[in-house]
This record gives structure tokens, sequence and C-alpha cells, in this order.
């Protein structure tokens, strides 16, 4: 378990774009997606930071360095009429791993969504990561069985916008 003073968690700044981006690709190495990573650092920095903010970021750094991040954004929630909280990536290097730090990052983000009247905290996890599964499972999160995720991307979604409303 690290020690608590030397774990620092804290919204991300625009100097913190290169790092952050660094720890997005090492997610996608660890995750067997580095090939679906197109962006770039640039971007990311426009998407949190620039005059229309899409996303946040918690960073978390150990002993001065980063080790880890949350980002996010808002959903919505017809049901309960609330604003919720999508976490998109939840990620800590493998080396910094069981050492509390994605738990401190998830309970961040929880305060967050408690602090901002949010009705849920919600994200996805891949099939194969049992681990993750297990993880958030012990911080109390529910595994939905019956909801799968749909998407539409690239050329799809470029046909789909195409189409007319008759069609």
């Amino acid at each position: 378990m690290t020690a608590r003073s030397d774990l620092i968690l804290r919204f991300a700044e625009p100097a913190d774009s290169n790092i952050l981006f660094e720890l997005i690709k090492q997610l996608a190495e660890y995750e067997k997606l580095s090939h679906a990573v197109t962006g770039n650092a640039f971007e990311l920095k426009e998407h949190l930071f620039g005059s229309q903010k899409y996303v946040e970021a918690i960073l978390a750094e150990y002993a001065g360095q980063a080790v880890g991040f949350a980002l996010f954004f808002y959903n919505y929630s017809t049901f309960l009429t609330k604003p919720g909280i999508y976490l998109e990536d939840l990620f800590v290097s493998p080396e910094y791993r069981r050492q509390g730090i994605g738990k401190a990052l998830l309970t961040k983000l929880a305060q967050i969504a408690v602090e901002r009247s949010c009705g849920r905290l919600e994200w996805s996890v891949l099939d194969w990561n049992v681990s993750a599964q297990a993880f958030y499972r012990s911080m109390g999160a529910s595994i939905l069985d019956d909801w799968r995720i749909c998407r539409v991307t690239e050329e799809a979604l470029t046909e789909l916008a195409a189409k007319s409303h008759g069609a």
C-alpha cells in the first residue's frame, strides 16, 4: 500500500496533456489496443481545456511521478432525471498496481459525483479483464449482464449521418 502522503490526486492541468496521453498509450498497450490509438496529445489538450470542454481528468502522482489517471465526462439518466459521470478510462501503470491507487481514483470520482449531485457513476470493463471485474465488484460496482454497448464509428458514422429522415 502506498503511503498516503506520497500519493496526490489532482485535476489534470494543460501542462499535463503529454504525460496524460502517454498514460493513455500505456493503457492501450495493456488492453492490446495500441493500433486503435489514432489521436494525439494536442487534441486531448483541446478536449480537456479548450473553449468547449468535453472531458475531465484526475491525475495520480506517486512520489512526484504520474502513475495513473481517470478520464471522465457527464452523461444523463432520463429515469433519474439527474446527470451522471461516465468513467471512460481508469488506469494505473502496472508497476504501481495493488497499492491502493486505483481504489483512490475510483473513490475520488465517487466523491466528485456526490458533490455534483450525480445519480450514478458508471463505466465499462472488458470481458476478459477478470482482475478488473473483481476489483470493481470489491468497490461496490454491479456488472450489468443484460446491457450491451452500441457503437457507430468512422465510415459507418459518416454514412449514418448522411441518411435522410425518410430512409
